[in-house]
């Protein structure tokens, strides 16, 4: 049986930290699972910290308190630096390479550098970075299935952005596809 995955998708506000974790939610209820998501940001919001707890599980979920991660996705230094020490032995921390100067020095973890950034920037949408980040998570993670993914896109983004559905689609798979190339290839 599947177990609970606790996760936390953290950057500064206006990268897509908290829409990460809802379209993971989202998904998650798609495929029937019980979800939790939490959002926490400061009162600046764009510019700011952000960051979501999300807990997918196939039971019910007693608390949507976490204080340690199967999984850490994050977006800039601030949030590598205070969540790095969060992330449980044998889980998973996942960074975007650009936004780090001093990348993670745990070895009893997964570290994957993703640059999601770079590869947005050649598909000429820098706000699909995020989307890259969950292809690449859910690669290495496949705690959820891509189309259930596309599904939740279609709830999370505002009707009037329905148009970059495919451009989303493309970074998940471009995400898919990076991760893939790296698994062997286990950053230290």
């Amino acid at each position: 049986m599947q177990k609970a995955h606790e996760m936390i998708f953290a950057g500064f506000g206006g990268q897509g930290v908290l829409s990460m974790g809802q379209i993971i939610a989202y998904a998650s209820m798609i495929e029937n699972k019980e979800v939790s998501w939490m959002p926490s940001y400061g009162p600046e919001m764009r510019g700011g910290t952000a960051n979501c707890t999300v807990i997918v599980s196939p039971t019910k979920i007693s608390s949507p308190m976490v204080a340690r991660f199967d999984s850490a996705i994050v977006l800039n230094q601030p949030s590598l630096d205070k969540f790095e020490k969060a992330v449980k032995p044998g889980g998973l921390l996942m960074y975007e390479t650009s936004a780090i100067l001093n990348p993670p020095t745990r070895d009893d973890i997964e570290v994957y550098s993703i640059p999601a950034s770079e590869e947005a920037l050649k598909l000429n949408k820098k706000q699909v970075a995020n989307m890259i980040l969950v292809g690449a998570f859910l690669q290495i993670r496949p705690i959820l299935k891509i189309e259930n993914i596309l599904k939740a896109l279609k709830k999370v983004l505002p009707e009037r952005h329905h148009h970059t559905i495919p451009l989303n689609e493309k970074a998940l798979l471009l995400g898919q596809q990076l991760a893939k190339e790296l698994e062997h290839l286990v950053v230290h």
